[in-house]
């Protein structure tokens, strides 16, 4: 078995052109590894093609090109081992209004072939807080409810992989908060999650890696900290005793911000300008410090660095 939870080699995917229309490339080329039992996290703008290679992965579109193993079973070899490997949550709330929670499930799991003695409905429904509604019919539930059932019919027939696509994408915070626990829970028993969100902080503190999907081309991928690591930015927030002068002479290279509360924000690159180079141009202004601090890059800063580089690139 590989340490690998899921391999893609070269996947590629082109949408035929109809009517007048040019084909469109939604993949070109991907190479992707998963690590078993690791919070994987896939990002990227909408239009990235992120999408399109969740419903590869979930045997729902045919790819153009490639190769995809799931949990070691290669989808053009073994396409029901592999698609049996894993669990989607998709984005859109699709169910059917007129069955129950318990039904759902039972339906879904019957679906996979899980016999009935091995059916964990009522643990599953636990698990996701629908015991008390597991017998009213699901046109009923709020829109949090339905999300937790979908949450619920990706694990019914105990995948080694879940993929979350925006699983918190309007969802309050209890359900959130519900949510990563759960997530949480599994990826501690083993399970291996791949989660695609537009809220990064909740990437960054999730994921253990992170790969970056930009116009079908992945841009980035490496573990979390390192990929934060890449941006070279720091910045100094300085509270003035006083009101500071315009015009400060600064290293080259240093940009100033004055923010609204009077403090002075330095930004700089580490490894052209030490924080004593800066402090010194503040001290030799003559302004007096009452308080600094630092600020560190975050994701969305390497998100957006990575992206817009690509864009101008192209």
């Amino acid at each position: 078995m590989s340490q690998f939870a899921i391999e893609i080699e070269g996947l590629t995917k082109t949408y035929a052109g109809q009517r007048g229309v040019a084909p469109k490339t939604a993949l070109d080329g991907v190479d992707l590894k998963v690590p078993q039992g690791s919070i994987f996290g896939l990002l990227g703008p909408n239009g990235a093609g992120k999408s399109t290679l969740i419903n590869i992965l979930a045997g729902l579109v045919r790819k153009s090109a490639g190769t995809v193993r799931i949990w070691g079973f290669d989808q053009d070899v073994n396409p029901r081992q592999s698609r049996a490997a894993i669990g989607v949550m998709p984005q859109e709330l699709n169910m059917d209004p007129f069955f129950t929670p318990r039904a759902s499930l039972d339906v879904q799991a019957g679906l996979y072939g899980v016999p009935k003695a091995q059916r964990r409905t009522d643990e599953i429904l636990a698990m996701i807080g629908l015991s008390d509604k597991a017998d009213a019919y699901s046109r009923t539930l709020s829109g949090g409810m339905r999300r937790r059932l979908l949450l619920g019919k990706a694990l019914v027939h105990a995948p080694h992989v879940l993929v979350l696509d925006e699983p918190t994408a309007g969802v309050d915070i209890e359900l959130r908060q519900m949510l990563w626990q759960n997530v949480r829970r599994l990826n501690a028993e083993g399970m291996t999650i791949i989660l695609t969100t537009h809220y990064l902080e909740e990437a960054e503190e999730m994921c253990d890696e992170i790969a970056i999907i930009h116009q079908g081309r992945k841009i980035a991928h490496d573990q979390t900290s390192r990929l934060i690591g890449r941006l070279d930015a720091k910045t100094l927030v300085i509270h003035p005793a006083e009101a500071a002068p315009e015009g400060l002479a600064l290293p080259e290279g240093v940009e100033m911000e004055r923010r609204g509360d009077g403090a002075l924000a330095l930004s700089y690159r580490r490894g052209r300008t030490s924080a004593e180079d800066v402090l010194d141009a503040v001290r030799a202004a003559g302004i007096r410090i009452q308080d600094v601090a630092t600020e560190e890059p975050n994701l969305e800063d390497v998100f957006l660095a990575l992206t817009r580089s690509e864009t101008e690139a192209a």
